[in-house]
């Protein structure tokens, strides 16, 4: 992956795509990611935008579900307080600067918001008077302060406004540069980056070392054309948004434009710079994500490289000191098999040394009698007259003995070094088991990950893959069902939705459903020009029942009616006020009465075979599939219902899909429940 910033030319297609996207949007909530990743969810007219601002790295719109922290950070709680519910009327480039510019105005005024990203980059909030309100990160810098209370400054230029320099201009300030290479002086004087600045001269044809004193006329001409034949291109639109990838799959760049640069890599395209975006970003966070793993297996092997080192070092030390321990061992029991032989010895030097002798002639002696074979002479080898030691060798064993101290006191010194030798012997031994336990499982977790380096991209992917929120069909931002017969059957959720459904997407065929309940939605069979069975209008009258206020009520059944939609109608009588969302309703209604208030929520599988849930009246989740369960109005609610829907649910399946059933979001079956209360009465 070698993209590593977001360029000018980058930001610049964005904003094209996003004011033609999102431009009079409303805020409807803000979330902060992390430290520097805001999500702004706005609304226009009835579709739903994801905005993600990454201080110092991207802007772009998502499709992706990000998870949010439960409590949102200080920063956006400050946002939420500003800029929710106003409308976003403008984004702007400032100065074909790595800085992107948001106005919104709602009921507390108008504010700006500045998106950084360059180096660190930064978010700040400023009021109307141009003062700073919020900040992602306070700074105090030589040239700017981003301090709360301060008059807001933008950071001094980075180079010259490429979409205003002249040819004349650029000629004198590329020469200004005399022996720098011009690809470098491009991509700071311009301010254009690396990348546009390779690709412009390799579409010119100019070496990109040349030296900016060597530029003829004729070329900074043709350097100044082509910088404005790309910037044309992007603020235009004609964009040809792709991602770039190398010959194994890797994922190179994201680029709004075809770039020569990148002729022979593999490209792939798409419909919009902001959907490019979406797809690098979401998939290269993920395969860092994969490449953390496989850092650390590379930490782990050297962790195990250097237990293997202490493991021999111990097992070195451990040898040495059974060996220590055996050879005083030995040396004692030797002293007290030669005891009688070396007291003689020992009397020898001790009696000769009384009689007045010294040392070196009673050594003399001794050697001279060793060198006959005598014992017990020939066990001699040396004598310290400083420290009274008489050196022997005995058996191969060499030793040395206190002649100021008795002969068994010499072999309990040896026997007592020996016990003191294995009571650290039994310390080194726990130390080289721990070791080895340790290294072993150093081992297995290598092994684990190397197995995950291969798994982890793909599961990576596969994560990916489930968090990419599918766009929405223009019925489900309505309850709705399919009928056992294949009617779509629709209902409001609240009085906005009642009066959009019957307003916008009711057609003078279809056929309206009405609980007879205050606080009922309406309910619409899409009838497409066919005639709706029996079965289907009781489906309908028990999907309008449901989800009117009988069921917060406890009632076990309420009359439904259904009327044609040239019955309904905006005006009510004289002085009468018709609410959002309610209609009057004129001639005859169609009546069926006591309909039961009982609901299906059910399991399926989709293509990648992934568990998500279906709700509805019970015989139209029947006919989608065996693994459902029925529910009525009742006292439980909240998460404890929800739990108790995913356990039935899941027992009833078979083995190979409740482990997929269970791990499944109990969010995706809140909103099937009216009220997200009531009471299992049957279990499929």
């Amino acid at each position: 992956m070698h993209k590593e910033e977001f360029s000018s030319f980058d930001v610049a297609a964005t904003i094209r795509e996003l004011r033609e996207a999102i431009l009079n949007a409303r805020v409807s909530n803000i979330y902060q990611i992390d430290e520097k990743t805001l999500i702004f969810k706005l609304r226009k007219g009835e579709d739903i935008y994801n905005l993600i601002l990454e201080a110092g790295k991207r802007l772009n719109l998502t499709s992706y579900a990000l998870e949010k922290p439960l409590v949102p950070p200080a920063f956006c709680m400050a946002l939420r307080k500003f800029l929710r519910n106003s409308l976003l009327t403008n984004i702007e480039q400032y100065e074909f600067e790595r800085v992107v510019l948001f106005d919104f105005s709602g009921k507390l005024g108008n504010f700006r918001l500045v998106l950084e990203l360059f180096g660190e980059g930064n978010i700040i909030l400023v009021d109307g008077e141009n003062r700073i309100l919020q900040a992602l990160c306070y700074r105090r810098m030589r040239d700017r302060n981003i301090i709360r209370g301060e008059a807001f400054r933008f950071a001094p230029a980075s180079g010259q406004n490429p979409t205003k320099i002249s040819t004349l201009a650029l000629f004198d300030g590329l020469k200004s540069f005399g022996e720098i290479e011009v690809v470098r002086v491009l991509a700071r004087f311009l301010s254009i980056g690396g990348v546009y600045a390779e690709e412009i001269l390799t579409r010119l044809g100019i070496e990109k070392t040349t030296k900016c004193e060597s530029l003829l006329p004729s070329q900074v001409e043709a350097i100044h054309n082509c910088l404005r034949e790309m910037l044309s291109q992007v603020f235009k639109g004609e964009l040809e948004p792709c991602i770039i990838l190398s010959e194994d799959g890797t994922f190179v760049d994201v680029t709004p434009l075809r770039l020569k640069r990148y002729e022979g890599l593999r490209h792939q395209p798409f419909n919009s710079f902001n959907e490019a975006l979406d797809e690098f970003y979401a998939k290269t966070e993920a395969l860092k994500k994969a490449a953390a793993e496989k850092k650390a297996a590379e930490q782990l092997m050297q962790e195990a490289e250097r237990l293997k080192r202490v493991l021999a070092e111990q097992e070195k030390a451990l040898k040495d000191a059974e060996q220590k321990a055996e050879k005083y061992r030995r040396i004692g029991d030797t002293i007290c098999a030669y005891s009688s032989e070396l007291q003689t010895l020992l009397d020898k030097f001790l009696t000769e040394k009384k009689a007045g002798r010294g040392w070196d002639e009673i050594v003399s002696e001794v050697f001279s009698k060793k060198r006959e074979g005598l014992k017990p002479h020939v066990f001699f080898e040396s004598f310290d007259k400083q420290r009274l030691i008489l050196n022997l060798c005995i058996d191969d064993l060499h030793f040395g003995i206190d002649i100021r101290k008795a002969l068994f006191w010499n072999a309990a010194k040896f026997y007592e070094r020996a016990k003191l030798s294995r009571r650290k012997l039994e310390g080194a031994r726990v130390a080289l088991e721990e070791t080895r336990k340790r290294l072993s499982e150093i081992e297995a977790k290598i092994q684990e990950v190397k197995v995950l380096e291969e798994v982890v991209p793909v599961k990576a992917m596969e994560e990916i893959a489930k968090r990419k929120v599918k766009p929405r069909k223009w019925f489900e931002k309505f309850k709705w069902f399919t009928s056992s017969d294949g009617f779509l059957v629709l209902a409001g959720k609240d009085a906005t939705s009642n009066e959009v459904l019957i307003k916008k997407y009711t057609a003078l065929e279809d056929i309206v459903f009405h609980a007879d309940v205050a606080g009922a939605p309406f309910v619409v069979i899409k009838t497409e020009g066919r005639k709706p069975t029996e079965k289907c209008l009781q489906e309908a009258a028990e999907f309008a029942a449901a989800h009117s206020r009988g069921w917060r009520e406890g009632f076990a059944s309420v009359d439904v009616y259904w009327v044609k939609p040239d019955q309904l109608s905006k005006a009510g009588g004289s002085g009468e006020y018709v609410p959002r969302g309610s209609f009057t309703i004129s001639g005859t209604r169609n009546w069926m009465r006591n309909t039961p208030l009982k609901i299906a929520i059910g399991v399926q599988s989709d293509e990648a075979d992934e568990a998500y849930f279906i709700g509805g009246p019970v015989d139209a989740v029947k006919a989608k599939t065996k693994i459902y369960t029925v529910i009525a109005p009742g006292e439980n609610s909240g998460k404890q219902l929800l739990k108790q829907v995913l356990k039935v649910l899941a027992e009833k399946a078979p083995k190979e899909k409740r482990e997929k059933i269970l791990k499944a979001s109990i969010e995706q079956i809140r909103e099937l429940i009216p009220y997200c209360k009531g009471r299992i009465i049957v279990e499929g």
